[in-house]
């Protein structure tokens, strides 16, 4: 099977299907239309973000659950979308910008060896929790090198940092593009009635440039209207319009190649289904299944969609292909767009998995994660309910 996927890939690109920004500091930040958010709220609650529990590794890591649990288990399918707005962890390097500084440009950042991707946690030994703790050390530093410890593919790394003055701005800079917080919309996938916990996307939320996953800090889910959709065309994907209602719903837990996980603090409304059992990959068969998403004010939609290369062996997102035969999704979106990832896939009766990916030249294909994949890289031992 894995050789109908290699067939596919020289000629059709993927594309995450999930809407996000990432909000910039310190320099503008152009948005790539890939990851572009529609209709962003326009402002950012730091105290509210913070003020959700924090993160841990304990937290991310998946585990392995019995073929008796998974025969057992019932969870709700999702097809409502969801919003998170979450602070990553460190302050994340992603971009260079030239300072004038007298009658030259220089790059403190650059030759003090920091790179696209890296992640600052402290200054002068204090841990960084927001962009705007670093521009504050950066002015008021006088010129003066800075210890700067930050991260690169997990190992920590220290560096003498020493900003140059701006003339035009009058202050000290350091030459480099961060951010710190984010936010999207993605579809719920599932719920479990026990505990409220719950999946979407069927990947992770990745960084734009690099593709690499985000490493949140703390997330909170909120409520969003969904107000249509823009159609996907071949080379341009299409996207769902949506903005966030005030208040939380709900936690974010963490973020994963296959999928996010948070817990609500309520069962939410309009959920187009009784908690389903599931289908896992050995009984999944090529052919007729149907989807549910949320593509305008009417809520989650039931859509037809086509099963195929399944790949049994496949321990991430992109476990199969998903062709959408659906007369009226066709003619409401053209197929898969951003927004839609999560969306639950149902075969016979039972949940099976969730759209995660478009082919960017086809709009009418992607690919799907098989259902125990999700739930092995987001349960944990315990779960708490949000506040």
């Amino acid at each position: 099977m894995k050789n109908k996927f290699k067939k596919l890939a020289p000629f059709l690109s993927l594309l995450l299907i999930f809407s996000f920004v990432l909000a910039p500091s310190l320099c503008a930040l152009t948005v790539t239309a890939d990851t572009a958010f529609s209709e962003y709220d326009g402002g950012f609650d730091y105290a509210a973000v913070m003020s959700e529990p924090r993160i841990s590794e304990a937290d991310t890591a998946p585990v392995s659950l019995s073929a008796s649990d998974l025969k057992n288990m019932k969870l709700y399918p999702g097809g409502i979308p969801f919003g998170v707005k979450f602070m990553t962890e460190g302050i994340l390097v992603v971009g260079f910008c030239d300072i004038s500084s007298g009658n030259k440009k220089t790059n403190p950042s650059g030759e003090a060896g920091l790179r696209t991707g890296d992640r600052i946690i402290s200054v002068n030994g204090k841990e960084l929790l927001s962009a705007e703790e670093l521009t504050r050390a950066v002015e008021q530093s006088q010129g003066k090198a800075l210890s700067i410890v930050y991260l690169r593919d997990g190992s920590r790394h220290t560096t003498s940092l020493t900003p140059a003055y701006c003339k035009n701005e009058k202050c000290y800079k350091t030459g480099i593009y961060v951010k710190d917080n984010g936010a999207g919309i993605g579809t719920v996938t599932y719920i479990d009635p026990k505990t409220l916990s719950f999946a979407g996307l069927g990947h992770g939320i990745c960084e734009g440039q690099s593709g690499s996953l985000v490493p949140i800090q703390r997330g909170s889910v909120v409520d969003v209207t969904i107000n249509g959709a823009i159609k996907g065309q071949k080379g341009t994907p299409g996207e769902v319009k949506g903005s966030f209602k005030a208040g939380k719903t709900g936690t974010l837990l963490k973020n994963t190649s296959c999928g996010v996980y948070g817990v609500y603090a309520n069962l939410p409304k309009g959920l187009p289904s009784e908690p389903l059992s599931l289908c896992l990959r050995d009984g999944l068969k090529e052919g007729k299944a149907y989807i549910w998403c949320t593509l305008d004010s009417a809520g989650a939609q039931k859509y037809e969609i086509e099963i195929s290369n399944i790949d049994r062996n496949a321990t991430e997102g992109k476990c199969f292909t998903v062709k959408v035969t659906d007369p009226a999704l066709l003619a409401k979106t053209g197929g898969i767009v951003q927004g839609m990832s999560g969306s639950p896939i149902i075969q016979d009766g039972k949940l099976v998995g969730a759209v995660t990916h478009v082919l960017i030249n086809d709009p009418t294909t992607g690919y799907g994660i098989f259902i125990e994949n999700m739930l092995s890289a987001g349960q944990q031992s315990v779960m708490p309910r949000a506040a």
